[in-house]
Formats: C-alpha cells, structure tokens, sequence
C-alpha cells in the first residue's frame, strides 16, 4: 500500500494551457517515483508551472546560470532527512518548478507529446528531491535515468510513446 503524498500544483503562467489530465499526471507521476523508491512515509510536495522569465530568474537566482532551464528542483531534506509537518506528519520533499513553455518546446523537439514530457520533468526532479543525481555524469547519471525510464513505462508513457489527447 503507497503511502499517502500531497502534491501541490500551482499554474504561475499565461502562455501554455494545461491539458485536462496533467494535474492528476503529476499527482500520479510523484506517488510513483516514492513507490519505486521505497519511500516509507506520508509526503508533501509542491509543483509549479512558471514561463520562461521565471524559470530564468529563479536559475540566475539559485544558480547562477542565467539562462531559462526545463525544471529546477529545491529539496528540503538532505541525506534522507526531511523536515516534517507537525499537522499531518508527512515529510516536506521540496519544490518542484516546471517551465511550461519550455515543455511544450521540448515535446516538440522530441516528438512526444506534452503529457511524456511534463512526467519526465515532474519523475527527473522528484529524484532529485530523494537525493538522486546526474550532474557529475557517469554511473549516477546511468542509474538516474533508468529510474526516470521505469516510472515512465509504470505510467504508461515509455520512450517513443506517441499518441494524442484531445486538448
């Protein structure tokens, strides 16, 4: 039985429309990610969708690249050590920010559709969240995206995977 996690998603844009469907994706996509992980508590974790100004500014701000990046990851816990809210119990992961614009781009780019590219985005900075890397390449970076990939085909949305909702 998976334990219970709260995902809250706030849409902080104006240009992409969010498809019917994606909220519960993202919901979907989280409860997965601490499945596979084998987290064993109750979660909270918040999403947000932001344009291509924001997303900039929160990378120059967080990490000093000035330039507009997919989805940036702020995690609460270090080492497995999550803060807790004292109300619910559950543990504080982090924040997940997802530019919209940019994923609608990279859908594109890939050919895939903008739900695949929204689930990888939201699975990729879940990891991070739990402490999982890539960035110094090698094996971790091997690891990080065979998890991303067995989530995905979990959801239902393996590489390659093309098909149309209606919007």
């Amino acid at each position: 039985m998976a334990n219970k996690i709260k995902v809250i998603i706030t849409d902080d844009q104006q240009q992409v429309k969010i498809p019917t469907g994606i909220r519960l994706l993202i919901r979907r996509a989280c409860t997965a990610v601490l499945m596979q992980e084998g987290f064993g508590f109750p979660a909270e974790v918040s999403v947000r969708f932001v344009d291509n100004e924001e997303i900039q500014r929160l990378n120059r701000e967080h990490r000093g690249i000035d330039d507009i990046t997919d989805v940036l990851s702020f995690p609460l816990g270090q080492d497995g050590v999550y803060d807790t809210n004292l109300n619910t119990g559950a543990k504080l992961l982090g924040d997940v920010v997802i530019c919209l614009p940019r994923a609608l781009e990279q859908a594109e780019l890939y050919a895939h559709t903008l739900q695949r590219e929204l689930a990888f985005l939201t699975v990729h900075s879940m990891l991070h969240l739990l402490g999982h890397d890539h960035e110094g390449g090698g094996l971790d970076s091997v690891r990080m995206r065979e998890k991303e990939e067995s989530v995905l085909v979990q959801l239902g949305l393996p590489r390659g995977h093309n098909y149309t909702l209606d919007n």
